[in-house]
């Protein structure tokens, strides 16, 4: 068992980090680019309504293992986009505090999912929903690990709008973390099962998920529908 949680957990972050020592990066968050990627088109250039989740490398040592995740939405004839972040410091869920394809520490957003047109028509009001829901919004609601973290807040946000068909990647430490120290949650189209014990250790399960292990706030699983494997602190790799 020890030698399993090695390979396939210890070994995989380890290299990870190594990798990061050597990377050039940015030393302090004030010297690090937050600026747009120019991944998303102006708003103003359709009239069609929009939703993206990106997930990006964070700072620090911890970008080595950890990502951080943020919701993007854009109303039909909307000139601008709203971006949704939880962050540790200050008002903890913010709008706007970024540019919508922001940087965030110097490393580029991954498109995690979008919808656009009519389904986002119907996904946007949901989205608020649960984002008005979220158990964590207030001052304090914040943990950097196991949770409730950025990612706890984007992963509860696809937990209860299923329609959006996704999890966050492996490496979006935090995001097993189900609120109010649940033990277990079945998304609202019974597609996907989480089990968790406060984010540490568990399982998800479904089609969504496919099929995942979680130790310590690392993910190891295989990909279903789109084949390929999770990897931990790396991310997925497709089949």
């Amino acid at each position: 068992m020890l030698l399993l949680i090695f390979v396939v957990y210890l070994l995989p972050t380890f290299a990870s980090a190594g990798f990061w020592a050597i990377k050039e990066r940015p030393g302090r968050w004030s010297e690090a680019n937050w600026g747009s990627a120019h991944i998303l088109p102006e708003a103003g250039e359709s009239e069609e309504a929009a939703v993206y989740i990106f997930s990006a490398a964070t700072g620090g040592l911890k970008g080595s293992v950890a990502s951080h995740a943020w919701i993007v939405t854009k109303e039909k004839g909307a000139s601008g986009y709203i971006r949704y972040d939880k962050v540790g410091w200050g008002s903890p869920i913010r709008r706007n505090h970024r540019p919508p394809d922001a940087y965030w520490y110097s490393n580029p957003p991954q498109l995690v999912v979008q919808a656009k047109g009519a389904q986002a028509e119907l996904l946007i009001p949901k989205i608020e929903g649960a984002i008005a829901a979220y158990p964590y919004s207030e001052p304090g609601g914040y943990t950097i690990w196991p949770g409730p973290n950025s990612n706890t807040f984007v992963a509860y946000v696809l937990r209860n709008v299923p329609e959006l068909g996704a999890v966050l990647p492996p490496h979006a430490v935090g995001r097993d973390y189900l609120p109010d120290g649940d033990f277990w949650h079945l998304d609202a189209d019974g597609r996907d099962l989480h089990v968790t014990l406060r984010g540490l250790l568990g399982f998800s399960a479904g089609m969504r998920s496919g099929f995942e292990l979680h130790f310590l706030g690392l993910v190891a699983g295989i990909d279903i529908n789109d084949p390929g494997i999770k990897v931990p602190a790396i991310g997925r790799i497709g089949i």
